[in-house]
């Protein structure tokens, strides 16, 4: 499944700039002593997630000791909103000049996409950099997919970082990765949050669905009719939701998974849009205000939940098609019975949880207790271990005087 593809010539081109950077490379960095950290995420679409947690991290505390770059698409404009120095542009020359040299690279979800486009048919050539892989949740609700192009990548990547044992567990035995590449550092982006911050009442709800493979290649009238358009649409169209938003003045905010973007305008003609429902695509909010914002979560399998779970905020999973999920893909987690939150298999639960958490003010999250079977920091130090495990001290000690 190719997540972005591009014409036969373009194809070719890049295929010419990449050789052409690894010979420059080799003629005229040969001796360079530059030390270059290459970070990248979001298929570069997106300044959000652990990548971009830990490039800010490593600017703030590393540009003095290495040049550090951002990797990013340039179909899209968020370096001048975000400010972010030395943003290179994905397939240009310097990209893969840059990528060659590299001391150091961090993606997040593949080296082909975050990193180095098409880079899967020459990663031999790329002997020197330390690659890090740091997931973009922890890995628990989906079972890992593997393309023919990631196996050369997965196989190059030095290391990849765990949020606890839990994880580290499903990354040696599940996905077969050896254990002296598997790191546990914790997650990024738990940095940014309070941990352990229930809001003081409910008022502004989060509904966040994640991507479906099996969906990519319908027409658009099997779309409309499949379970997770339709299990949406519903959702927002009942009017027992409709009553509890306008007597609570509740404020519901959609967002759709960055890979279902295709289907971004079925979502805006089908669903009901007022002022208190609201519908973004993924490229139009800053996801990690949404999390400090959102009183609640109304989820089915998306890794986002794991933020609500350390915040301790309620989670509401939606469960509408968990058979066609567990045939499709597949889960680590038992949906029966490992969930950290209410469990709704129908449109009518999902309600009835949400009125009762509102009626009787449950405002933190119930199976809270739970947080420490799946995340092993607390600390908010998670970029700093995640820095040591990649750089192996050498940087941060110096940095941090120790």
């Amino acid at each position: 499944m190719q997540l972005k593809q591009s014409p036969v010539w373009k194809t070719g081109w890049t295929y010419v700039k990449i050789l052409a950077a690894y010979v420059i490379t080799k003629l005229f960095y040969r001796k360079n002593t530059d030390i270059i950290l290459l970070i990248g995420g979001n298929l570069g679409e997106k300044y959000e997630d652990n990548a971009a947690v830990f490039h800010r991290y490593a600017i703030d505390n590393f540009s003095d000791q290495m040049d550090i770059y951002w990797m990013y698409d340039p179909q899209y404009d968020y370096i001048k909103k975000h400010q972010i120095p030395n943003a290179v542009p994905l397939g240009s020359l310097r990209n893969y000049l840059l990528f060659f040299r590299a001391k150091y690279s961090v993606h997040g979800h593949s080296i082909m996409y975050d990193l180095a486009p098409y880079m899967d048919k020459f990663i031999f050539l790329n002997k020197k950099t330390v690659m890090l892989h740091i997931s973009h949740g922890i890995e628990c609700f989906k079972k890992i997919l593997i393309q023919k192009e990631d196996i050369p990548l997965l196989e190059r990547c030095n290391y990849f970082n765990c949020a606890s044992e839990y994880e580290y567990n499903i990354k040696r035995n599940e996905w077969g990765i050896p254990k002296e590449k598997l790191v546990v550092t914790g997650m990024a982006r738990f940095d940014l949050l309070p941990f352990n911050r229930p809001s003081s009442k409910i008022k502004r709800l989060l509904l966040m669905f994640t991507w479906r493979e099996w969906l990519f290649d319908l027409t658009e009238e099997e779309f409309l009719e499949s379970m997770y358009f339709q299990s949406t649409v519903e959702l927002l169209n009942s009017e027992k939701l409709q009553e509890l938003v306008q007597e609570e003045k509740l404020e519901v905010r959609v967002i759709l998974h960055p890979f279902m973007k295709r289907y971004e305008t079925y979502f805006r003609k089908n669903s009901l849009i007022n002022d208190q429902i609201s519908f973004f695509s993924f490229d139009e909010i800053v996801i990690m205000r949404e999390l400090h914002d959102a009183d609640l979560l109304i989820t089915d399998y998306s890794s986002i939940c794991w933020d609500f779970l350390y915040m301790n905020k309620p989670i509401i999973f939606y469960t509408f098609d968990q058979q066609a999920f567990l045939e499709n893909r597949g889960s680590y987690l038992d949906l029966d019975t490992d969930l950290f939150g209410y469990k709704a298999n129908n449109q009518g639960k999902v309600l009835h949880y949400l009125e009762t958490i509102i009626e009787e003010k449950r405002y933190d999250n119930p199976f809270f207790g739970r947080a420490s079977e799946y995340i092993d920091f607390f600390d908010q130090q998670n970029c700093e271990r995640l820095a040591k495990a990649l750089f192996q001290k050498e940087f941060v000690l110096n940095q941090r005087g120790h």
